[in-house]
């Protein structure tokens, strides 16, 4: 996990976090370089949180697939709940089914929801209160379809991390904020809840691999945090950081990746409006795949800017080097906002497949956000790589 003195000074925190944002060019250098030799001898890529992953093309059989034949019959999985139901319900109903030799994946997902019961103390606040200014035309995204199809790179390099992810420990759980600050401290989560404004937001979400989702969110505004947070007039960006648990995160394995994952915005986009920290989803503490127990959301830039899982909030003067920026910076750059008519390296993003759906629909500038954000950006054009 990242790691804050109680008390840190200032002067010497602004110089570790300056120093680690100018530390990532020959370290990404050699990522990339090894990321693209794999390639070069047939290789596949497997993206992640807006990034991507060489995995060879030959097929091995992964500790978690099973033979056809132990597969669990499509009737049983159709009416799992009503026999659940029958037996109790919960994880006692799997003794039952267990006995009958029908212990079906409905037992997994009982074992799998009790592995919360850390977020149970706050189902209460949710859903929040709901803030009618950003209105999609989309459905809903189906609540399965968010929780099964996954980037969350520290728990594998591929979509079905779900259950891996359920190991992660949310108690305790404190976030450092610190760098340019009035008072860096830690603040445990809790407390953070109980002094932000909680409201509910219906946010479409599009990721660089060119598909989209729409989820009902419950959190609190980036800016509400940043006013709490208190920083310095020098502050001139905002480093994010995620939870680095190297006994439940079997990613971090992937030492070639320039850990702990890090995220970064200006100070002007961390106070407008439409950025936020959702701690919930669907009308519950957000689950464990989707970046419990408080993710950042910013709905206008592709997906991997939108870290999970956040354990340190630093303010700094110096740009910091982002994660995916640092491993394949000819792919990915920091503002990264969505614009249909700037194609990734490897293909177009002027369309997006919708979870759930069937064929694909237009990108958007700005993800259909530019009233909110576009003003951020003038006149930058000509100097920075606004959209990759």
């Amino acid at each position: 996990m990242a790691r804050a003195e109680d008390t840190p000074q200032v002067e010497d925190k602004q110089s570790e976090l300056d120093a680690g944002a100018g530390a990532g060019a020959d370290a990404g250098k050699r990522v990339y370089k090894r990321v693209y030799k794999a390639r070069a001898i047939g290789s596949s890529f497997d993206s992640s949180l807006g990034g991507d992953i060489c995995s060879p093309n030959l097929r091995f059989k992964r500790g978690w697939e099973i033979d056809e034949r132990d597969a669990t019959d499509e009737v049983f999985f159709r009416n799992r709940r009503d026999i659940l139901q029958k037996f109790s319900g919960g994880i006692g109903a799997c003794v039952g089914l267990s006995a009958l030799g029908l212990l079906t994946s409905a037992c997994s997902e009982a074992k799998e929801s009790s592995l919360d019961k850390a977020q149970q103390k706050w189902a209460d606040l949710y859903p929040a209160q709901r803030n009618d200014t950003y209105k999609v035309s989309r459905e809903l995204t189906e609540e399965k379809d968010a929780l099964t199809y996954n980037n969350f790179y520290e728990f594998g390099s591929h979509k079905t991390i779900s259950r891996a992810a359920q190991k992660m420990v949310l108690e305790p759980w404190t976030i450092a904020i610190d760098g340019l600050v009035e008072k860096p401290r830690k603040v445990d989560f809790d407390d953070l809840l109980k002094a932000m404004p909680l409201e509910r937001r219906v946010l479409r979400h599009r990721c660089v691999e060119a598909w989209a989702m729409t989820v009902p969110w419950s959190g609190f505004p980036l800016k509400a945090l940043v006013e709490y947070a208190r920083p310095l007039k020098s502050a001139r960006y905002i480093s994010f950081e995620t939870q680095m648990d190297e006994k439940n995160m079997p990613g971090l394995r992937q030492n070639y990746y320039p850990w702990p994952y890090r995220e970064g915005v200006s100070i002007e986009e961390g106070t407008n409006e439409l950025a936020f920290i959702a701690t919930a989803a669907y009308g519950k503490p957000i689950a464990k795949q989707n970046g419990a127990p408080l993710r950042l959301l910013l709905p206008w830039k592709y997906g991997f800017k939108s870290i999970k899982s956040l354990v340190r909030i630093s303010f700094v003067k110096k740009r910091p080097n982002t994660f995916w920026e640092v491993v394949a910076p000819k792919e990915y750059g920091f503002w990264a906002n969505v614009n249909p008519k700037v194609p990734h390296a490897r293909w177009s993003q002027a369309q997006e497949r919708l979870l759930g759906k069937s064929g694909k629909v237009p990108t958007r500038i700005f993800n259909g956000y530019g009233e909110f954000v576009a003003s951020l950006y003038s006149g930058m054009a000509e100097k920075e790589r606004l959209y990759t």
